[in-house]
């Protein structure tokens, strides 16, 4: 059976997870932030619209999104960024890895 790998979490060190306890998301229901099964549109976008407004007041925002795009979390709302956001950058990110290395392989 295959496996595929996945990204190597961040190492479980209370310093560096403590930022979490900082977060807005902590105040809200944390459904916003996660879909449910089988949830469609426009009952999704609307969901995600309200989880990204938590989000734009949280202290820790940036330190979030980065966490979730370093371990891409496929999951979820994190930092402000949907699944589909993180997808995005992510493959916008290997793109441009492999633009460069090939830039560097005929230089």
């Amino acid at each position: 059976m295959a496996t595929t790998a996945h990204p190597e979490r961040p190492p479980a060190i209370s310093e560096h997870w403590e930022w979490q306890l900082q977060g807005a998301c902590r105040q809200a229901d944390g459904e916003l932030f996660f879909h449910p099964y089988g949830e469609r549109e426009p009952s999704r976008s609307r969901r995600e619209r309200d989880a990204q407004a938590v989000c734009a007041r949280c202290p820790v925002l940036v330190r979030c999104r980065a966490y979730a795009l370093a371990a891409q979390e496929p999951y979820g709302v994190w930092g402000g960024l949907t699944e589909t956001d993180r997808q995005h950058i992510l493959a916008e990110v290997d793109a441009s890895v492999v633009g460069a290395s090939r830039s560097a392989d005929v230089a």
